[in-house]
């Protein structure tokens, strides 16, 4: 097993192989650190741009994101142990009313393996639980509507930061079918990722 063949694996989407890869580099005395971004981080990145170039397809993006989830779950205690800085904190949710997490579960699974430390909110997102999330310390919110009927939430999540005091403090980026970018403009967030790819780009972008 090499990190060469993790990465690999993260790519074919074969999670068993990633956990057993990840493990045995971990054994071996490979730095956690090493090991994400090497073969996981890497992967993914070469994942996102298959995706965008139409060599992949959401399916293949969901699997492979899989794959790199169970060995970040083997990771994630080894990282935290060695302090190893993530790329910074997104929390990410689907808006009040919305029950869809299809696309915000692959953008959180797709950040995640970009090196960001991700909060998932869950769907059916209220503006204040947004709010604790920023106050919490998030510096990116990730907003997430499959409904046009459920868009302006959008707009309420970013209002009730502003009244908080803490829009200064944070990144709004917005996703979703019936999302724009002239609407992300009309609402004063910070950004719009038509896709998961995208907005892994985006939020590296913003953190800057």
């Amino acid at each position: 097993m090499s990190l060469k063949d993790i990465y690999e694996d993260v790519v074919r989407g074969d999670s068993e192989a990633v956990r057993a890869g990840v493990q045995a580099e971990l054994d071996s005395g490979s730095t956690p650190e090493t090991i994400l971004n090497q073969a996981l981080i890497s992967a993914m990145d070469y994942v996102g741009e298959q995706f965008e170039i139409g060599e992949f397809f959401v399916p293949e993006m969901l699997i492979a994101a899989r794959a790199m989830q169970a060995g970040m779950n083997l990771l994630k205690p080894h990282l935290v142990e060695s302090g190893v800085k993530s790329a910074g904190k997104v929390a990410i949710g689907t808006v009040k009313g919305d029950l869809h997490d299809i696309g915000k579960n692959l953008v959180a699974m797709m950040l995640e393996g970009a090196g960001f430390e991700v909060e998932d909110l869950g769907t059916d997102v209220g503006p204040v639980k947004f709010q604790e999330a920023v106050m919490g310390g998030a510096q990116v919110i990730g907003m997430s509507a499959l409904l046009t009927t459920t868009m302006g939430s959008m707009k309420d999540v970013i209002d009730a930061i502003e009244d908080s005091n803490f829009r200064e403090k944070v990144k709004v980026v917005i996703g979703g079918a019936p999302v724009t970018s002239a609407y992300a403009e009309q609402i004063g967030a910070d950004g719009y990722a038509p896709d998961a790819s995208s907005a892994v780009r985006l939020v590296r972008e913003l953190l800057g």
